[in-house]
């Protein structure tokens, strides 16, 4: 393997300006430098290469045989280069107009939906690529930069979560209902119902371990979970077919055909919905993004408020710089799930 020193690509780029505009003077001038460092940039090129590149004399600077030959490979190296740049500021450009958005699956079943529909009224040539994502894995994507904004949620009972670098804005307090089969013994019955009525029912849950699993524990009995899935159709469908009780979020007390859908005596344990906004440059959209999704925040709360003891939500809109979010009073209290 030979040991010689690979061309520097700079001096190659100065001496093909030279090479074209055959005089040192007006390659300094275009290249913004002064004379004597594009002098020097050539002497090392030539040492660089063993060859003399340039001849100057009084007509000015002309070709040498082996300069003739090095200014074919500049021009191809140029070339490339300009063609490069060209498609990575494509890249780049298409990356910019394009808003990448992670949420987890129940969000990204209403609520998601909700705000892109508002985005796009406003710009209705909006590209969005929106990606399942779920609070236990959404940390290391949104620091590698997968997403723009990403929406994640909380027990709200739980130590508020924060993560090094990432800022946070509070969206909601979203609560959870019961869902029943039809012709479930409980299902016509008026009023809430208290969890214990539920103990000897099969369970469909997000997980067995989840805050609310652990609701049910706290109402007293073990749940005997016969399916577990974080999926919002899969949860609809296992009940709706009689696999089994389950829990429904706020977000998505709209959206269930089929099965009924009862609150709960004294309410489940709530969980907290927000934004977070990746460290380092932001999408330039990021804040109308943020709007949006508080203005369809604030649209749930409102249908929530108009359906009484159904379900509710509590709306935040402070973000984690300005500490603790304050909570709209009198939409009552809510319970979190998947």
């Amino acid at each position: 393997m030979s040991s010689k020193k690979a061309m520097d690509p700079r001096r190659l780029l100065t001496f093909r300006t030279v090479a074209h505009e055959r005089s040192f003077s007006r390659a300094a001038e275009r290249l913004s430098l002064s004379q004597p460092s594009v002098s020097h940039q050539i002497a090392l090129l030539e040492r660089e290469v063993g060859a003399r590149l340039l001849d100057r004399g009084r007509g000015g600077v002309a070709l040498t045989p082996a300069g003739e030959v090095l200014l074919e490979h500049a021009d191809q190296i140029a070339w490339r280069l300009e063609l490069a740049d060209r498609q990575v500021a494509g890249v780049a450009g298409e990356r910019r107009e394009t808003l990448r958005i992670g949420a987890f699956p129940t969000a990204m079943a209403a609520y998601l939906p909700a705000t892109v529909t508002r985005l796009r009224e406003q710009d209705p040539d909006l590209r969005v690529l929106l990606g399942e994502v779920t609070p236990s894995t959404l940390e290391p994507l949104l620091l590698s930069g997968d997403f723009d904004i990403a929406l994640s949620y909380q027990d709200a009972a739980a130590e508020r979560r924060e993560i090094d670098g990432v800022e946070r804005i509070d969206l909601l307090r979203d609560g959870f209902l019961v869902g029943l089969p039809p012709g479930h013994r409980l299902a016509d019955e008026d009023g809430p119902l208290r969890l214990a009525q539920l103990a000897e029912d099969p369970w469909i849950l997000a997980s067995t371990e989840g805050f609310l699993a652990k609701s049910l524990r706290e109402a007293g009995f073990e749940p005997r979970v016969v399916a577990t899935t974080q999926d919002p159709v899969a949860t609809h469908g296992l009940i709706a077919r009689g696999i089994g009780v389950g829990l429904v979020p706020g977000l998505l007390a709209d959206d269930h055909p089929g099965i009924a859908i009862r609150p709960v005596d004294g309410g489940l344990r709530a969980r907290d919905v927000y934004a977070l906004l990746p460290p380092g440059e932001r999408h330039p959209l990021v804040a109308k993004v943020i709007v949006a999704m508080k203005e369809a925040a604030a649209d749930f709360i409102r249908s929530a408020a108009g359906v009484g003891p159904q379900r509710s939500y509590v709306a935040a809109s402070h973000s984690s710089k300005l500490g603790p979010a304050s909570f709209a009073p009198g939409l009552g209290s809510t319970a979190p799930s998947a």
